[in-house]
Order: structure tokens, then C-alpha cells, then sequence
């Protein structure tokens, strides 16, 4: 209990000094404010490698034709999923695109008549969902040019009538996804950068010289920093998910937002600890700006937030899971875009934890020997 005291004291500490520094309450303003409100009109991505599934109704040469015709640089080979499981699978993020073959597909070729095919899209998935329909549609309409029976050539007139239904974003709201996004973003440079300069400011303040002499352990002062700085992260993220996502920008939320607010606290135990790990290499603010940029925009861009995860080379897939603003993302984009259920994000919670875990020890040790070099 005395430990937990401590703890709490020095974290109240932490949020005096953070309340008496101007520049420190400029930069949480403005991330969670403008930052997040500003680039909600960012330009679109090419569609790669993106997952696509099949609901083939007809069981015929056309239908598998066009399952068959699916294939890289733009998208992965389809899978050939029942109709009863478009919307687990897409509740559950499994496919970007999920194109719908109707009955009687090739029949209605062979007499001119114009079957409907259904394409069901993932807009979350912004960059991919904004051109995916298109390409998809283009592949449709070269491949069933050979069970077309009509005359003239097939690019004359629609052999296929696309109905395209956007799920989680149906007007395909670019704003949506870009803002929900600059706020799992901004928590990651936040969280990093808070941590990393309250370290730092005890050093060069002189303030560690009087935290050793005083009865405190080395996790004790980490572990004040790491709840402090958090709660401060917590706070500014959910007024800026519900006064600028919804309020201004009028992004809905789908989902459970105690449930993000319980990702968002499992993903801080391990980002803060990230913090003063780069905190404890090196000596002053600018090495600590020239060194913890490159880190945050080498998760934000490889994260799965920027471009999907799917679309990047398999070795970086692989080593970027070992970084928590993967499953972060992941558990976010779930959560707040498709009601994602606790059963279904699970699994991204128990790995940000473990690797919350990993980090918090590397970064315990690191804090001890920079006490030790101070002494």
C-alpha cells in the first residue's frame, strides 16, 4: 500500500508539473483538436492486395469465371464463402469486399438479360473501398464477355448491373475514417512524446537528484509517469472522439465506447513504456524529438491505419505484430466503425497486454541504469 502511495503522489506530481507547462498543453490541444478536424479530406490510395470474397449462387462456368478472374497485384484469390456468412465475416473484418453472384448468373448472359451482381464493401478499409468497386466491376465485364450473347461488343452496353452496398460507412465518407484515424494516431505521438518529456524534464531540471534521495523506488517513478501522462492521453482522446469526431465532424460511433476506452487503456500501458524507454537513451529533448519521430512515423505508417496491413511485404506484416499500434488499430477500426464484440477483439487486447508486458520490463531496466549514471 505505501508503494501504491507513492505511485499515486508522484503521478499527481507528474500532472501538476504537465498543468505548468505551456507548450506540452498547446501540443495536446492542438493534436486532438485541429490536428484530427483538418486532414479529414486526405487523398486515396490504390486498391492492393486486397481481401475479396465470392458467394457463388449459380455454381456455373461464368460464376467461376469471375471468382477465378479475381486475382493479384489488386486483390488476394477469392475464397468461396456461403451467403449465410457475408455479415460474420464482414462484422469481423475478414474481407474487404465481398462480390455476391446471383442465381441464374450465366443463363441470364446466354438470353441478354442483365443479372444483378451485389458488391458488399468494406468502408473502413478507406483507401481500398473508395476504387476497389470499380476495378471489381471491370474484371466482371471482361470476363462474362464470353457467355454474353447479345449483339454488337460488350463494352457497348452494361452486361452486368453492379449494385454496390458500402457497410460501416454507406456514403463512403472519406472524413469518417480519416478522423477516427488522426485519433488513434495522435494518442501514439501523445503518449510517446508525454512520457519521454517528463523523464527528460527531471533530468534537466535537476529533479532526479532529489527523487533518489527521497525513500522511492525505480518502478515507482515509472509507473507515476506511465498513469499520469496516460489518464492526461485518456481524457484527450475521448473529448476528442465525441466533441470532434461526432460533434463536429459527424463521424458515428457504432460501437462500445467503454469498450475502445478499455483498448485505449491496455495499448497506454504499453506505448507509455515505450516513451521512456526512448526517454532513457538519450540526454536532452532535440535527441529525444530526432529520435522518437522516426519511431512514431514508422508506426503510424506501417501500422495497418495508413494503408492495410495485407498490402505490405509478408516479412513486415510478420514484424510489425510485434508492435502495439497494430493490434491497436486493428481493435479501433473493430470497434468504433463495426460494433466489434468483446469475443471478437480478444484477441488484439491480450497482445497488446503482452507486449505491453515485454516492454515495460525492457523499459524498467533501461530506468535503472539511467538512476544509476544520475547517482
Amino acid at each position: 500500500m505505501q508503494n501504491l502511495k507513492h505511485i499515486f503522489h508522484l503521478g499527481v506530481k507528474e500532472l501538476i508539473s504537465l498543468s505548468r507547462d505551456p507548450v506540452l498543453l498547446f501540443l495536446i490541444l492542438y493534436s486532438f483538436t485541429f490536428s484530427v478536424y483538418t486532414p479529414s479530406k486526405s487523398a486515396v490510395m490504390d486498391v492492393v492486395n486486397a481481401s475479396v470474397a465470392v458467394v457463388d449462387e449459380d455454381v456455373s462456368e461464368a460464376s467461376r469465371a469471375v471468382r477465378e478472374a479475381l486475382l493479384p497485384p489488386q486483390f488476394r484469390p477469392a475464397k468461396e464463402i456461403p451467403f449465410s456468412d457475408i455479415n460474420r465475416d464482414m462484422d469481423a473484418g475478414t474481407y474487404t469486399f465481398v462480390v455476391d453472384i446471383p442465381p441464374d448468373f450465366q443463363a441470364d448472359l446466354e438470353r441478354d438479360a442483365k443479372p444483378t451482381v451485389q458488391i458488399v464493401t468494406d468502408a473502413t478499409a478507406m483507401s481500398q473501398a473508395g476504387r476497389g468497386p470499380g476495378y471489381i466491376s471491370q474484371i466482371i465485364t471482361r470476363t462474362v464477355e464470353p457467355f454474353w450473347s447479345g449483339a454488337g461488343k460488350a463494352q457497348d452496353k452494361p452486361l452486368v448491373a453492379l449494385e454496390t452496398r458500402a457497410r460501416f460507412n454507406p456514403n463512403m465518407e472519406q472524413g469518417w475514417f480519416v478522423a477516427v484515424n488522426q485519433v488513434i494516431n495522435n494518442i501514439s505521438v501523445l503518449a510517446i512524446f508525454l512520457t519521454g518529456a517528463a523523464v527528460l524534464r527531471e533530468r534537466e531540471h535537476g529533479n532526479i537528484e532529489h527523487l533518489l534521495v527521497m525513500p522511492l523506488r525505480p518502478y515507482e517513478l515509472m509507473f507515476a509517469k506511465i498513469w499520469a501522462n496516460g489518464l492526461v492521453v485518456v481524457f484527450a482522446a475521448m473529448a476528442s472522439l465525441f466533441l470532434v469526431v461526432r460533434g463536429l465532424l459527424g463521424v458515428p460511433i457504432a460501437g462500445s465506447t467503454l469498450l475502445f476506452l478499455l483498448g485505449l487503456c491496455v495499448y497506454l500501458f504499453s506505448v507509455t513504456a515505450l516513451g521512456i524507454m526512448l526517454a532513457t537513451l538519450v540526454r536532452s529533448m532535440p535527441q529525444f524529438g530526432l529520435l522518437a519521430f522516426p519511431v512514431f512515423i514508422v508506426m503510424s505508417l506501417l501500422s495497418g491505419g495508413q494503408t492495410p496491413l495485407e498490402s505490405m511485404p509478408v516479412l513486415l506484416q510478420k514484424i510489425m505484430q510485434f508492435v502495439p499500434s497494430t493490434h491497436f488499430v486493428s481493435f479501433s477500426q473493430a470497434v468504433l466503425f463495426r460494433d466489434a464484440t468483446p469475443a471478437m477483439v480478444w484477441p488484439s487486447l491480450a497482445k497488446m497486454f503482452a507486449i505491453g508486458c515485454v516492454y515495460t520490463v525492457v523499459t524498467l531496466s533501461r530506468f535503472r541504469k539511467m538512476l544509476a549514471a544520475v547517482q
